[in-house]
């Protein structure tokens, strides 16, 4: 099978060519082509195995990559200048290879990009939550994976990939693989996972969720208990599992 690279800051994986968006990839990440029709390419994505379709523009070659971005967001900049033109705008999760250093910028194949805005792909955060702290404010996305967009299982997702931990992107598996599930009446801790039929959040503290969801259209703190209320009142039921990732 061929491997190849995204090669756009942001690119829809579809059911179907032209089809609905079921998640995204970003910049640098690899997949395998599975098969191609009429422009499109059936992925299979390295970091988490999930399929779907994407233009064939959007791909190139695979190429080695050594950094991640780790900052909810950055520029890429034609110079090592900040002042300089810039480029491209990229999330947080997006691949790329470091070249040399060149003062505060790191040169990369696409471009400059400050090099406080890099971490090496070896090297990850010790508490996930950090990362979907800096989140906050994000824009509800159903299917999106970015700072520009996300859902409440890419949250969990990119938290937990810059953590080193492997994660299915729908919440659905995720409360199938991830961590251990507790019997009800468990104290709530900074870290844990609540799931629901179709939603997942984090627990930020034992009275707090930080989750993306609908009601605020963003990623947002909610009052823990209201929160559950409110979910169970709209329909979509009780918690399903309460999981500890550690």
């Amino acid at each position: 099978m061929t491997e190849v690279q995204i090669t756009q800051p942001v690119v829809d994986l579809c059911a179907a060519p032209s089809g609905r968006r079921e998640r995204q990839m970003l910049l640098g990440q690899r997949a395998e082509v599975l098969t191609q029709a009429e422009g499109w390419s059936h992925l299979r994505a390295a970091l988490d195995g999930y399929e779907g379709w994407v233009p064939d523009a959007t791909l190139a070659p695979a190429e080695p990559v050594t950094h991640v971005v780790s900052a909810p967001a950055t520029h890429v900049y034609s110079q090592a200048d900040f002042k300089s033109p810039d480029l491209l705008s990229l999330s947080l999760g997006s691949q790329v290879q470091v070249t040399a250093q060149e003062g505060r910028f790191a040169a990369t194949t696409l471009g400059y990009i400050p090099a406080a805005h890099l971490t090496p792909l070896d090297q990850h955060v010790a508490d996930p939550l950090t990362v979907a702290e800096s989140l906050l404010g994000t824009p509800y996305l159903w299917g999106g994976n970015s700072r520009f967009g996300i859902d409440c299982s890419g949250l969990v997702q990119i938290a937990c990939q810059r953590a080193g931990i492997t994660c299915p992107g729908d919440s659905g598996p995720q409360e199938a693989q991830l961590g251990q599930r507790l019997p009800e009446g468990t104290p709530y801790q900074r870290g844990d996972l609540l799931f629901w039929k179709g939603h997942v959040a984090w627990v930020r503290d034992p009275e707090t969720l930080l989750h993306a969801n609908v009601y605020a259209m963003a990623v947002a703190l909610e009052p823990l208990s209201a929160a559950i209320a409110r979910i169970k009142d709209q329909g979509d039921g009780p918690v399903t599992a309460h999981k500890r990732l550690v």
